[in-house]
């Protein structure tokens, strides 16, 4: 029985020594993939996102229910998917005389988020008469919360947050604009 013991106690102490030899080892590989991972981010920081900067498409002008104008801006025009997808995520800094322009197909109930947008907005939803129906203030940037129009709309007219307010831009206020790239499609 002894032997019997003796070499139970044997197989005991080379699992504990093979369990430590295990720790061992995989410590350290744990430590040399910190090393390499670490040295390839000191070496090689990881390429900077592609920021995006204003151009100027055109200009438009806001203005109330009578006509008299209260402001203008130099406008982006997104008329397609790709553009209006994109919209004004990954930009850095908007001018408050900067704005861009969603113009859609046709008049249809819209949604809108600020997914990788870093910039805090006002979203004015505009319908096909270029009547304001709906303005969402100082929203959330990097949000995927959604700003939908009250009402249905064919316009979208993006600008800095606080815009609005600066400027007493109102539901039923209209806008019109010119564009360099585009034509007034009304």
């Amino acid at each position: 029985m002894s032997q019997k013991k003796n070499k139970s106690e044997k197989n005991q102490k080379k699992q504990k020594k093979f369990s430590v030899n295990q720790i061992l080892i995989v410590s350290i590989v744990v430590v040399i993939a910190g090393y390499l991972i670490f040295n390839n981010f000191i070496n090689n920081p990881k390429q900077e996102m592609e920021y995006y900067t204003f151009s100027k498409e055109g200009e438009l002008v806001f203005s109330d229910s009578l006509g008299n104008i209260k402001t203008k801006i130099d406008i982006e025009i997104s008329d397609d998917d790709y553009q209006r997808q994109l919209g004004l995520m990954n930009r850095k800094e908007m001018k408050e005389n900067e704005g861009m322009l969603f113009i859609f197909p046709r008049q249809d109930w819209l949604s809108f988020w600020m997914r990788n947008t870093l910039i805090s907005l006002d979203m004015i939803f505009v319908n096909e008469n270029k009547q304001i129906v709906t303005i969402h203030k100082n929203t959330k940037i990097l949000s995927d919360s959604s700003y939908a129009s009250t009402s249905p709309a064919r316009y979208v007219v993006e600008v800095i947050a606080g815009f609005t307010d600066k400027y007493n831009i109102q539901v039923g206020d209209k806008i019109d604009w010119m564009g360099t790239r585009l034509a007034n499609p009304n």
